[in-house]
């Protein structure tokens, strides 16, 4: 069965077919826009609703920049707060690859898509070391790549709220 997720990723135009390259190196006959697809305030609204449901944590954090509107809206949607990981250490203001207090707390970290699992595994290795424990990772869309056993050969679990099988074959 189709998921809620599924087909509103489905109704607003975020499955896309074509040849693409993907962040991985990879390429696709097909491409997943869930960047797109948050700037719709009833897709991120029911993403965010979702997750905040569905698994318990202290702190929901996202990679920059994809993932940084779904933590908003698991953040808003539970009432806890978010932390945002950046992708590089900037050269002015503060210092720190993660933005918010993650030391000794519980971080569910949100991706919008997952293939190999590279912005996952780098966002989890950036929070451990920022001190956080960190065993969940939820994706939007799991492109049933490789991301899951990635992460498990890294300690954490891979979530989907959608598989792209559900939505190529539903």
């Amino acid at each position: 069965m189709v998921t809620t997720i599924a087909a509103l990723l489905t109704e607003c135009g975020a499955i896309e077919f074509g040849d693409f390259v993907l962040s991985s190196g990879a390429r696709s006959t097909y491409y997943i826009d869930i960047k797109t697809a948050t700037t719709n305030p009833t897709v991120l609204g029911a993403i965010g609703r979702e997750i905040a449901d569905r698994f318990d944590f202290d702190v929901v954090a996202g990679v920059a920049v994809g993932a940084v509107p779904i933590a908003v809206a698991v953040s808003l949607a539970s009432g806890k707060p978010f932390a945002i990981v950046r992708k590089s250490v900037k050269e002015h203001g503060k210092d720190g690859t993660i933005i918010g207090d993650v030391k000794g707390r519980d971080v569910l970290l949100v991706e919008d898509v997952t293939t190999s699992g590279g912005s996952a595994l780098y966002g989890l290795a950036a929070l451990r070391n920022a001190g956080a424990r960190v065993s969940d990772v939820v994706t939007v869309v799991d492109r049933e790549a490789g991301a899951a056993e990635a992460l498990a050969q890294n300690g954490a679990t891979l979530s989907a709220l959608v598989r792209v099988s559900e939505i190529l074959n539903g």
